[in-house]
Order: C-alpha cells, then structure tokens, then sequence
C-alpha cells in the first residue's frame, strides 16, 4: 500500500487534489512539445528564439476528511463490512495526504457525538490521526441510522477551498441545510461504499439476517415479488439523493465491499484527470 501510494497514486492524487493555481516560476527555452499558449513573445523577440514561462503549482492543498459513522456501515454479507472498507478508505486518502506534505484534518461524526481533528501536516500526525480514527469504535447497534452533522463546525474546520471528503452510508434524505454553504467554501467529493445485497439481493429462499439499525433479526424474502419491488425502490431512491446531493459524477464515487479500493481510487482518480 505505502508503494503504491508513493508511485502510481501519487501523481493522480496530485492533478485530483490541485492547489489553488499556478504561479509563474522562470523563462526556460521552449522545447518542442510545450505548450505554444506558454510562449512569452517578449522574450523571443529579444533573443531570437521561442522562450516560454514556467508555472508551478501552488500546492497548498487541506483535506479534511468528513466520516459519518452509522450503524447501517457494520452490515456486511461477503467480505467485509461497509465500515471496515470505509475507513480503508480514509485511511488511503491520509496516507495519500501525508506522502504529498498536505494538510490532513478529521471531523468524525457518530451518534454518540463528534470529534474534530484540525487539520495538520506531517507523515506522523497524519498517521496518528487515522490511526485514531481506525481505533474508533464502531457504533452501537441498534443506535439509529445517523447523527447529524455538526455543518457549522465543519465549515470553521479548515481553509476556503479545502478538499471536503465526505464519506458515508449516504441513506435517502434531502440534502442538509449547511450542505449550500459548503458547496462554496469547499471542493466536496461524496464517497459510498455499498455492500452486494444493497444492489441486488440475493436469489434464494427466506433467510434471517442481521439488522444494526433495528439491532434485530429481520427474515428476508428475496423470491417475495412485493419485498424485491421494495428493496428497488429503496435503491433507486438512494442514488437518486446522491446524485441530487452531488450532481457531479466526478465529485463522488461508489463501491462495491468486493472491489480492489486502491483500483477504485485509481479510477476515479484518472477519470477526473481525463476530464479536466
């Protein structure tokens, strides 16, 4: 992971995770392949030959990495559950932070309460800070499906422009009251991961399941026409709050508890390099 991190992702991380511009660095000779756009005529008209102006990127670049822990990430039918590959996740975007010297800031919101890390540079605090967050307990069963997001507090958790990454369950439900503002002070990108029988519930006959919303077991009927209707509905209504939530395909993604997330990432990651 940390070779990975450190090779292929680091370069996608970069073109994904921009600076807020570019800044004018020097004049170097212009070298076929360069951008003609960059050619600084002044210049060329005093020496004789094509000159260019370099640009850096200005890399002050904060994440701050928004967790919505719920009851609802601990189901998991294969693998592992929707919480363990959530916070593979964050734990992927920290190190990703720390390897490009970023700032790294928590805002951990669960039904018991909140806690917010400000954001920080440096491979070891950022590494204390997710690994404090991997230390977490998960939610009590039966808790409820969420607990509202402290929107004000994330608003004040970090600079204008910051990289907001939330990541959830993102159930079905309008779109929160702070959610406008946000989407100005910050960059918001919308992380999901979903288990397999959230897209699809398996063909077989009645089984009990666990439910860590209720904190019960529920009998399902996946043949039952009506119960199939249902779990559709329920579906398409969550993605549709999604993409209501975040209209941009390319500011959120969603994944499978099967799927390679370091491949998922790379992905996305590249998907938004092609666009930009």
């Amino acid at each position: 992971m940390k070779h990975a991190v450190e090779t292929v992702l680091s370069g996608e991380y970069r073109s994904t995770f921009r600076g807020r511009g570019m800044e004018f660095d020097q004049v170097v000779k212009y070298e076929f392949g360069d951008d003609v756009r960059d050619i600084d005529w002044n210049v060329t008209a005093r020496l004789g030959e094509p000159y260019r102006k370099k640009f850096v990127e200005e890399r002050e670049v904060t994440v701050l990495i928004l967790f919505e822990d719920s009851p609802s990430l601990q189901f998991g039918s294969v693998g592992r559950t929707k919480r363990e590959a959530l916070l593979e996740l964050a734990g992927l975007i920290a190190l990703l932070g720390a390897a490009n010297r970023d700032r790294v800031g928590l805002v951990h919101v669960a039904p018991d309460g909140h806690r917010l890390v400000q954001p920080v540079r440096g491979r070891g605090q950022i590494m204390n800070m997710a690994a404090g967050l991997l230390g977490r307990p998960a939610p009590a069963l039966g808790a409820g499906n969420e607990a509202p997001i402290p929107w004000e507090l994330v608003a004040r958790a970090a600079p204008r422009h910051s990289i907001l990454l939330w990541l959830g369950d993102f159930p079905p439900r309008p779109a929160p009251d702070g959610w406008a503002v946000i989407r100005r002070r910050y960059q918001p990108m919308c992380f999901r991961v979903d288990d397999p029988w959230d897209r699809e519930l398996p063909d077989s006959a009645p089984f009990g399941a666990y439910d860590p919303l209720a904190g019960r077991v529920v009998v399902l009927d996946p043949r039952n026409a009506a119960e199939r209707a249902r779990h559709a509905a329920w579906r398409q209504e969550r993605d549709e709050a999604l993409r209501t939530l975040q209209p941009d395909p390319l500011s959120r993604l969603v994944v499978s508890t099967q799927d390679d997330l370091l491949d998922a990432v790379v992905r996305y990651f590249r998907a938004r390099m092609a666009a930009a």
